[in-house]
């Protein structure tokens, strides 16, 4: 089905004007390179992220704006100044000083959203550390890896979260502190565990910030891919340039804007769009503790009198789902911007959001690597339902075939970005033949296919390998297959991406059994249980069937393609390779 494409509104008409109130003269004049002059640099030279984001404002005599506006799990709401958050942030770099850990060592955090996470990220980075944001709903498996990969040497965790830590710790020789961080009470440490509490007490709430230069590393985070355990996407501070500017020209932040962005900062979109892109615009925040429900993210647009709003299209097609009369019982009359990232945007969810909340969501497209925004639909511009949109300024995505040459207009190939933006990945950790890989005759190889249509507008395909995008999270179908073999019942297991009207995909493993074990529903239920408490909820297979054999081609390697085409029923395609029955 055919959607009509959303008229592009009458600028002057607008209540704000957008930043980008030109796209083709913006973008024909744009140059990256510039956008440093709008940022300040630290005092005395270089750059650092958590310096544009907190210090230059109260530098600027701004320190008094409301920074984050936090909404507790239990009701509570606070207020934290730019001020405030330049306070904490300093107190967390002295803490890491006095700890002796040197710039350039990675400090992970694995926390809820609760203050003492910003505050720990932005003191990670003023200390000249890369900080290394983890999903509170990992497992143990999934902690194991990114730990262990990085090398990392400090975790901030809480109490609630620190048992799978301890389950793994001992794996873990570089990990030399951990410490608890508790928003209620002054947690309650054991041996070998470190009270943030205490050591915040006794830092002070001044610091000079590391001297780190625009190429220096700053954060880093894990991304999957079809095989081989989860891979480290490493950006470094000039990155900032890439948050600020996307900040300004794609979400259009203006100064009085009240900002919602639903990410975790597990995730890229939660640290480049919850901290970096409205911190860097001096806009005002909501961190919202607790999890989904429709009537209480109304309720908290309605609280806070958001404006700008960016979400997931997992969220929006849950909030589809709990129907048109839901958002009438609120007042959502301060939003005037609303945006989609992290899978693409079904065209259905951008009517109905017109006519739900009275605005249509713009999805744009971008990664883990990328950083920041890389093409997006815009308030200036028509939008397609169901597109993409238009590359950002300063970005320069083409599709092209196997060749590295640009394919005709219309016509489907993989989609590609001219590397050299500030806010592209500079490495995956410990594996540069993999990030050299990446890149083809002078382009960044993304693995999404897509097309691009005469008005320039990109339509993303598909992704041109196995890994399964579940309501926005990115699972590599090695990972949950490497955790299901930990179970002495299993002797094979095939993971694929099954297709959901609501999470776009959910996981699905096929496992065969070793001898002695039967494949019952109880069996099911262990396995499920099993791959959850190893992974996380957000990882483990929602569905397992069992198989005899699992379809393999004659070296061994598991045929997933051919897993979900009978899933799926479809042409199973070149079955050549398989191996012999």
């Amino acid at each position: 089905m055919e959607y009509e494409t959303i008229s592009k509104p009458d600028v002057d008409s607008l209540a704000v004007r957008p930043n980008l109130d030109d796209y083709e003269g913006i973008r024909s004049g744009f140059d990256y390179e510039r956008v440093i002059d709008e940022l300040d640099g630290l005092p005395g030279g270089g750059l650092n992220i958590a310096y544009e984001c907190l210090d230059r404002h109260v530098a600027a005599g701004r320190g008094d704006k409301a920074c984050i506006l936090w909404d507790g799990k239990d009701g509570r709401q606070e207020t934290y100044t730019y001020a405030d958050m330049a306070k904490l942030s300093n107190q967390f770099a002295n803490v890491l000083r006095k700890l002796e850990v040197e710039k350039g060592s990675r400090v992970f955090v694995f926390m809820d959203r609760i203050p003492e996470l910003y505050a720990a990220a932005f003191g990670t980075l003023k200390a000249g550390c890369i900080i290394g944001p983890l999903f509170s709903a990992f497992g143990p498996d999934a902690i194991k890896d990114r730990l262990e990969d990085s090398g990392a040497s400090v975790l901030v965790t809480t109490p609630e979260l620190k048992a799978k830590v301890h389950e793994i710790r001992g794996d873990l020789p570089a990990l030399k502190h951990l410490i608890i961080a508790s928003h209620n009470e002054p947690p309650e440490v054991d041996d070998g565990e470190l009270s943030w509490n205490d050591l915040m007490a006794d830092a002070s709430e001044e610091f000079d910030i590391v001297q780190t230069a625009p190429d220096d590393p700053a954060i880093m985070h894990y991304t999957s891919g079809t095989t081989g355990r989860p891979k480290g996407a490493l950006h470094v501070h000039k990155a900032v340039l890439g948050h600020y500017a996307t900040g300004k020209y794609v979400l259009d932040f203006h100064e009085d804007d009240i900002y919602w962005c639903t990410a975790d900062p597990g995730w890229v979109t939660g640290t480049s769009y919850g901290m970096f892109a409205p911190c860097t615009n001096g806009v005002s925040s909501v961190i919202y503790e607790g999890g989904f429900s429709a009537s209480k993210w109304y309720e908290v647009i309605q609280k806070y009198k958001v404006t700008v709003w960016y979400t997931a299209p997992t969220a929006i097609r849950m909030l589809m789902k709990a129907g048109d009369e839901v958002p009438k019982k609120f007042d959502l009359s301060t939003l005037r911007y609303t945006m989609s990232v992290g899978e693409p945007l079904n065209p259905e969810a951008v009517v109905w959001s017109e006519k739900a909340i009275g605005l249509p969501f713009h999805d744009n497209w971008w990664q883990t690597e990328t950083g920041s925004i890389m093409i997006a639909n815009y308030p200036v511009m028509p939008i397609k339902p169901g597109s993409m949109g238009r590359p950002m300024p300063g970005i320069n995505p083409g599709i092209i075939d196997e060749e590295g040459n640009e394919v005709a207009t219309g016509e489907e190939g993989d989609l590609a970005v001219r590397p050299g933006w500030p806010s592209m990945f500079r490495t995956y950790w410990n594996r540069e033949e993999m990030y050299d890989s990446r890149f083809k005759n002078g382009w960044y190889i993304t693995g999404d296919r897509a097309r691009k249509d005469a008005d320039g507008y990109f339509w993303f395909v598909g992704r041109a390998d196995d890994v399964i995008n579940t309501a926005g999270h990115l699972v590599g179908p090695f990972e949950v297959e490497s955790a299901l073999l930990e179970h002495p019942a299993v002797a094979e297991a095939g993971v694929i991406g099954k297709p959901d009207p609501v999470a776009m995909e959910i996981v699905k493993a096929f496992v065969s059994l070793k001898e002695g074990y039967e494949p019952t529903d109880e069996l099911k239920r262990e396995l499920r249980r099993f791959s959850r408490e190893r992974l996380g909820p957000g990882i483990a297979p929602r569905e397992i069937d069992f198989i005899d054999t699992l379809p393999k081609t004659r070296s061994g390697k598991i045929m997933r393609r051919l897993l979900k085409a009978r899933e799926l029923g479809l042409d199973e395609g070149d079955t050549s390779t398989l191996e012999d029955d």
